[in-house]
């Protein structure tokens, strides 16, 4: 249930009986052929798709993210890292102010996981009422990962791991070899400018694309794996 999609008193009213919400956090950055919005779309997606059994409400997913490697594919956007802890901090305390106390956090972008520490941290704070908060990186949840690596081990950044339907654009046409996966220990030792010359499409590694029956899969994996996370993932009060 897409908080867009209500007006406030219809929130207030479901806040009475149930205290969850879903926070999606992404990130606008290079994929090579797929969209710029890929990490942002996917959160946002699996979010909505995870909690509308549910009557959730989700949040629209903030779609910056940290990624300062990527500042030099056009597009590309990055937040400073104190400045997200911020952002996120003051989202969590609206939410906790306004009496959700049950957040999920799903993020969609590896550069955000630095928020968890956040988070802990922020739980930590003392507050008259207490509040739960989950951090779920969808895409790299056990489940979700087992099926991917069912079809294929080697997954990298802007791959076919990422290429769904809705993260695919118009008149972009991957190439149909593979390259070789970057090594993560490599890229994470790059500058950005290093980066771009290594990938110069922006793909880090593998195929760029696989059936869309095989992402199927992966799909309803993640969808499967939020949804139990938003059902069975709290602790009891």
């Amino acid at each position: 249930m897409r908080v867009f999609d209500r007006n406030w008193m219809q929130i207030a009213e479901g806040l009475e009986s149930d205290d969850r919400i879903v926070l999606p956090i992404g990130s606008t950055e290079q994929h090579g052929f797929l969209s710029l919005g890929t990490d942002a779309i996917l959160a946002e997606r699996v979010s909505i798709e995870a909690a509308e059994p549910l009557g959730i409400p989700v949040l629209p997913v903030l779609p910056f993210g940290v990624a300062p490697y990527f500042s030099q594919y056009p597009g590309s956007m990055t937040l400073r890292i104190s400045t997200y802890f911020e952002v996120i901090r003051d989202l969590l305390d609206c939410l906790a102010g306004e009496g959700f106390g049950r957040i999920a956090v799903i993020n969609g972008h590896g550069g955000n996981t630095p928020v968890s520490g956040l988070i802990r941290e922020w739980l930590a704070q003392p507050r008259q009422d207490r509040v739960q908060v989950l951090f779920h990186d969808w895409w790299n949840a056990p489940k979700t990962a087992a099926v991917a690596s069912t079809f294929d081990k080697d997954q990298f950044h802007a791959g076919w791991v990422e290429s769904f339907p809705w993260t695919r654009v118009e008149n972009a046409e991957p190439p149909t070899v593979a390259r070789p996966v970057i090594p993560r220990r490599v890229v994470n030792m790059l500058t950005p400018v290093q980066i771009k010359e290594l990938a110069p499409d922006g793909n880090m590694g593998g195929a760029y694309q696989r059936p869309d029956e095989d992402m199927r899969q992966i799909w309803d994996a993640g969808v499967a794996e939020v949804r139990d996370l938003l059902e069975n993932g709290w602790v009891s009060r």
